[in-house]
């Protein structure tokens, strides 16, 4: 017998949590065939010795639901081991749609997400009106990795409701209507239903979007049909008595996010009991980020102040033009005695205190400490900080970036939350914020720093959480492990050496919008239905993925 693909000699990891091994796995017809000592070739060998074989990560918070459209490829998570990704989060998504309708989607999806709207526009099909027909679209786009899609809540309102969607309540009639549709949805393949209630994510307009305000009535009829049909409910930004009164009405599983609430410890202890409180005898399970997440600033990127000048050198449109301008005396004098007349430019109301340097290594300084703040950098040269923002981003030619740890910004406290098993790692919100955020390599931050570095996780354990855990949730039975018969979904990588590099701004979304991506190094392939999707950081055009529809 000869198989298309062996992995030979790795470190097998294969999902469960159980203790690592040595073997082989042998891959044929898109399934794992044999795993242990395979003494048959393979068409194609894939040396493995001294490095890890895991499951391919599954990534259950995108908003690549736009982007696979001209980047089916699905950077960057595809570079950090993801082989399953789930769309439609946060209650957004581009179906149900009427033709009459679809800039309207597009322009909330550009406000919440920080996605394009004339990329939307022209880097989708548009050839859908209901969800399974946005499913049939993203399917003959031929994606290199799986993709799943919930319906969002927003997009069902403005299907029933129209204008009414935003600001006024249905009738029953109209609850009846819409549970409808999201029924019809799963039956095409939607593997669940979004919603979102967390009230400055605002249309172009400025009012809170759909559903952000809805009865729980209305979330209680369309729970009933989500439950029945075994699919999922996710639910961001509701508090506890709405999570807790959708979990009990759909009897099933309810994905929400979730963060440690700030600094202090004391808070997230508090949040972790009443995290447990809730899910008390129901399938409910919350995400949250692997590190400090928030906004990036730097000559490439966002700018951290107000003001004429500085919305000149926003307007620039080439770093080389804006490191030059920064270095000319009058416009610097001009930019500083803006910063101190404006201040900080906050964002949900988190202080410049919260900035922090990404650093020049090889990779970025997530964890550093206040070495790495700029405040404090800028208090040891005796500068102003917007003075020492503008001074490394001239210094390292605009390459220079900060973040905002707007998000989890005390790792001893999401350590604490971690310790709870039902709040795991991922919120990566790959393909949203793009210009803003870079946390879509969230997996390989498992890797290097949970596991690596503070050994706070086993590799095992960590593994488990970034595959089994997450397809269970997503209701995948084939995928998720390494074992016989499952969809061979894999990753080869160095254990000792995987890592994220920095982010970096680029210029290849739909008419030469930004975007931020992230490398990774350390992976040597990753596997998407047995076909070899990614060798060496470099994707092989395999473009293997599948969409993978709700079984019932």
């Amino acid at each position: 017998m000869t198989y298309d693909i062996v992995i030979r000699g790795g470190c097998i990891v294969d999902g469960t949590g159980s203790s690592a091994f040595t073997g082989d796995v042998a891959v044929s017809d898109g399934k794992i065939v044999a795993i242990g000592r395979v003494a048959e070739k393979g068409r194609r060998e894939i040396g493995a010795d001294g490095l890890t074989v895991t499951p391919g990560f599954v990534d259950i918070h995108t908003h690549l639901d736009a982007q696979i459209g001209w980047d089916p490829n699905c950077t960057p998570v595809s570079w950090h081991g993801v082989t399953t990704a789930l769309l439609g989060n946060c209650g957004v998504t581009f179906a149900p749609c009427r033709p009459q309708d679809k800039e309207l989607l597009a322009g909330m999806m550009e406000t919440v997400e920080d996605i394009p709207r004339h990329a939307i526009l022209n880097g989708l099909p548009w050839s859908w009106e209901d969800y399974g027909g946005y499913l049939d679209a993203v399917e003959k786009l031929r994606p290199g990795i799986n993709i799943a899609g919930l319906v969002g809540h927003s997009a069902v309102r403005f299907y029933v409701m129209g204008e009414r969607a935003v600001e006024e309540q249905a009738t029953d009639a109209e609850r009846a209507e819409m549970a409808d549709v999201v029924a019809r949805s799963i039956d095409r393949g939607a593997v669940g239903f979004s919603t979102n209630r967390f009230a400055p994510h605002k249309l172009p307009d400025g009012r809170s979007i759909p559903g952000t305000f809805a009865d729980p009535a209305e979330l209680v009829a369309i729970a009933r049909v989500v439950g029945p049909r075994g699919a999922l409910m996710q639910a961001v930004g509701a508090d506890g008595d709405v999570l807790r009164t959708i979990a009990d009405a759909a009897d099933g599983r309810l994905l929400f996010s979730y963060g440690t609430g700030g600094a202090d410890l004391a808070m997230a202890q508090e949040r972790r009991t009443a995290l447990e409180a809730l899910c008390v005898g129901r399938d409910m399970t919350a995400i949250t980020q692997v590190r400090a997440s928030g906004m990036i600033y730097g000559l490439q990127a966002g700018l951290p102040v107000r003001g004429a000048a500085w919305s000149r050198l926003r307007r620039m449109p080439t770093l080389a033009e804006r490191v030059a301008a920064v270095g000319d005396p009058e416009f610097h004098a001009q930019l500083m005695a803006e910063a101190k007349a404006n201040g900080f430019k906050q964002n949900l109301g988190t202080p410049v205190e919260k900035v922090f340097y990404l650093g020049d290594g090889p990779t970025p300084a997530y964890t550093a400490g206040d070495e790495m703040n700029l405040c404090a950098m800028a208090a040891a040269r005796g500068e102003h900080w917007a003075e020492t923002f503008l001074r490394i981003g001239r210094e390292s030619n605009g390459k220079g970036l900060f973040t905002l740890r707007m998000f989890n910004s005390n790792l001893d406290a999401l350590r604490h939350m971690f310790k709870s098993d039902r709040c795991f790692p991922s919120l990566g919100d790959a393909g949203a914020h793009v210009t803003q955020v870079m946390d879509a390599g969230w997996a390989t931050f498992m890797l290097s720093y949970w596991v690596r570095e503070t050994g706070f996780f086993s590799l095992e354990e960590a593994v488990r959480l970034m595959t089994k855990v997450p397809a269970r949730i997503m209701g995948l039975k084939d995928r998720g492990t390494l074992a016989v018969g499952q969809r061979a979904d894999i990753n080869v990588f160095d254990a000792a050496t995987v890592a994220e590099k920095h982010p970096e701004l680029v210029n290849d979304f739909p008419g030469g919008a930004a975007r931020f991506i992230q490398r990774a190094t350390g992976y040597k392939a990753t596997l998407v239905n047995g076909h070899v999707n990614v060798v060496d950081g470099e994707h092989t055009g395999a473009r293997a993925g599948a969409v993978l529809r709700h079984a019932g």
